[in-house]
């Protein structure tokens, strides 16, 4: 008998469905359905450019459009319903939907259906940036280990920041919502038929990375510490759950509505969900001592360090959790809260060229500017810092302007400004004793964009190898709906086995230029000054010779 498996991934912008064939390792149908509300699924507020929400209705809409056009494609390449025997979900994240007792999300109710705080919260809103700020200050009083394994700094991207600012703006959503689940959650509760939040099998990756939830201090946060956070949060931690599970476990079966919808068998094995970059990273084929960067409108970074070996708290990483990317391993988290998204907000607002492709038009004009040559250097932070400095009050900034700068040098300047942002994180790992030997890159950007990768190499001084596959979160999480399946259904027992399967890379890998390197290397000793002297408050240096140093990087350049 054949066998498959099919894994879930809700994106920021899409769903994607990939069922993936075990004995071969290869993946025989890919289905992309874009959620239909919002703007490119997001919806928005012109009043307030921090809020970005998500219809939950979309999520459901999606599945059933994926599930017809699934059961189509099996009937098409003769695979039988039974020979899929398991099912893996992963989603964008911190992304918490307030619901009923029923676990129905408050937006499909009359009276919420067009309250956007009744929505789904996605990961990149960040109204609550205050409400991060007040956990931050909170914790560092009264309960510092919580921010120990996070970084020292909770994020309005994340679980509880967005929860207070909900308590905050809309009371009448916060009182009516039973309880708050995290969309890689809520998709396994949905596929299993449990209506009931309190039986939820709950993400350690979510839990861990967004929620301060660890065991050595009992799982989430305790009831005083919520309270003095806001009134209203006085028994909120009954309302949400005592213990998370690492995904591979089995949150429950498929019932037979969803099978029907889905063209596939009722009582299939669901695993528990996780995060998208987490189970990109495993679809990539991450392991020791490789890191892993999810390129989109963000990028993650995500390592794995052996449970047995000593690891320090790690300041400004998003997260230090055990079991929350592979099993049996510690779980490194960090990243950059806008890249793709820089570059698409440039072209688009100071661009808007009558082409096709704009995109590639400018990509191919910056590809004739060499490093050093514009004067230009670039802060990074138009969505805010994830890592290290985890702010998202810090904004954008761009040094060197002339009268003689071009487009294209602009746009190549933000490209390097993410590059260096990137050698942050990698210089960070590697202070704290994390090696990064080599450097695997997946997700659209890394699909796409050849000028980007080769600048990443070159300034990073890695060489840059591609996951084989296009929907590598997908694919993680289909690798783990084969562990949900168990051994005796599978043929295997832990998530390192269907790596070693079914995890492949392109031929082409971006080496660096050691010249260019050299010089990148020089600007980013000024990059460094400026990420310090905006984004550290006891930083004692000063600008003055930046600008003067750029020009003079400029001219060595065009010299050569």
């Amino acid at each position: 008998m054949r066998k498959y498996v099919a894994g879930l991934d809700f994106g920021t912008n899409s769903m994607r469905l990939l069922l993936v064939n075990l004995s071969t390792g290869r993946e025989v149908i890919e289905i992309v359905e874009k959620y239909p509300s919002g703007r490119d699924g997001v919806i928005v507020d012109s009043k307030n450019p921090h809020l970005a929400r998500q219809n939950p209705a979309d999520y459901i809409v999606c599945l059933i459009k994926a599930g017809k056009k699934l059961s189509r494609k099996m009937r098409l390449k003769s695979i039988k319903a039974d020979e899929v025997i398991g099912i893996g979900v992963d989603t964008t994240g911190s992304t918490p939907i307030p619901v009923d007792k029923n676990l129905m999300p408050l937006s499909f109710r009359r009276e919420f259906r067009n309250n956007k705080n009744a929505m789904a919260w996605l990961w990149k809103d960040h109204t609550s940036a205050d409400e991060a700020e007040e956990i931050t200050n909170l914790a560092r009083k009264i309960r510092p280990q919580y921010l120990s394994k996070i970084g020292g700094v909770y994020s309005s991207e994340w679980f509880f920041s967005k929860i207070l600012h909900l308590a905050r703006c809309d009371r009448k959503v916060f009182e009516e919502s039973a309880s708050f689940v995290e969309l890689c959650d809520f998709i396994p509760a949905l596929l299993t038929g449990c209506n009931n939040p309190a039986k939820v099998l709950r993400s350690i990756c979510a839990a861990g990375h967004k929620a301060m939830y660890n065991e050595d201090w009992g799982g989430l946060p305790d009831e005083d510490f919520l309270e003095a956070l806001d009134t209203g949060f006085k028994n909120l931690r009954s309302k949400l759950y005592e213990r998370a599970y690492p995904a591979g476990t089995k949150a429950g079966t498929l019932t037979k509505y969803w099978a029907k919808k889905l063209g596939l068998a009722e009582g299939t094995p669901v695993s528990v969900g996780a995060f998208d970059a987490h189970m990109g990273a495993v679809g990539a084929g991450i392991k020791e001592n490789v890191l892993v960067k999810i390129m989109g409108t963000s990028t993650c970074d995500i390592m794995i360090f052996p449970k047995d070996k000593n690891l320090p708290d790690i300041p400004g990483l998003c997260g230090i959790v055990q079991d929350s990317v592979v099993p049996g391993f510690i779980g490194l988290e960090a990243g950059q809260s806008a890249v793709g998204d820089i570059f698409y907000w440039f072209l688009k607002t100071f661009l808007p060229e009558k082409r096709k492709d704009v995109f590639n038009y400018y990509t191919r004009l910056a590809r004739n500017v060499r490093p050093g040559t514009s004067g230009l250097i670039c802060l990074d932070w138009h969505n805010g810092n994830r890592t290290v400095l985890v702010d998202q009050k810090l904004t954008g900034l761009i040094a060197g302007l002339t009268l003689n700068t071009r487009a294209e040098e602009f746009y190549r300047a933000l490209v390097e400004a993410t590059g260096f942002g990137a050698r942050v994180i990698i210089e960070r790992l590697s202070e704290y004793g994390v090696k990064v030997d080599s450097i695997i890159a997946c997700g659209g950007l890394a699909e796409k964009n050849s000028l980007l990768m080769q600048v990443y190499a070159d300034i990073t001084g890695k060489e840059f190898k591609i996951a084989f596959s296009k929907q590598t979160c997908a694919l993680g999480a289909a690798m783990f709906g084969a562990v949900a399946a168990g051994k005796e259904k599978s043929g295997f027992e832990n998530v390192q086995q269907v790596q070693e399967k079914i995890c492949r890379f392109k031929p082409q890998t971006y080496k660096p230029n050691q010249s260019n390197y050299l010089i990148y290397d020089r600007i980013y000793q000024n990059y460094k000054k400026l990420h310090d002297m905006f984004g550290i408050p006891t930083y004692t240096g000063n600008l003055y010779n930046v600008m003067k140093d750029m020009l003079r990087i400029q001219a060595d350049t065009i010299k050569r």
